[in-house]
């Protein structure tokens, strides 16, 4: 099956890969709107490549569909439902940490909604239709706290 490039760096296989979607035979691809903003994510996902200098991005969630969502254990309001959010790293550039600290600046000029650390695994990047909260959030053994700790 041939490829879908969102972007130069970014396949629509990639942004919608789950495991979850993939064992319990459950459909985990957008349409309509939801695929629009699949596609504006990617985009997005590349200037976060960019500010990452260039490093390539592994990721980990991308799109998931509402029944894929709950499989996984996702909040019922994830941007993820909605093509807006991914879960990713980038070994080349560092851990998740230091990739949050050198988004965190930036929240605005990239109209993030959400930045949120998860705690030395990955880091959880959101966009929202509305007006962006530039929000930051480190999730670890402590909880959900605001601010990247």
């Amino acid at each position: 099956m041939p490829t879908t490039q969102l972007t130069p760096h970014i396949t629509l296989e990639e942004f919608t890969a789950s495991q979850t979607a993939s064992r319990m035979g459950l459909d985990n691809m957008p349409t309509g709107q939801n695929y629009e903003n699949v596609e504006q994510c990617a985009k997005n996902m590349e200037k976060v490549r960019a500010i990452l200098g260039e490093k390539p991005i592994l990721i980990s969630s991308g799109y998931r569909s509402p029944a894929v969502n709950a499989a996984c254990g996702g909040s019922s309001t994830s941007a993820h439902m909605s093509g807006l959010a991914a879960d990713f790293t980038c070994p080349g550039f560092g851990d998740p940490h230091a990739i949050c600290k050198k988004l965190e600046p930036l929240l605005k000029e990239l109209e993030v909604d959400q930045l949120i650390y998860e705690y030395a695994s990955w880091v959880h990047i959101g966009w929202t239709m509305g007006t962006p909260r530039n929000q930051t959030l480190t999730i670890d053994n402590r909880g959900t706290r605001s601010g990247i700790a």
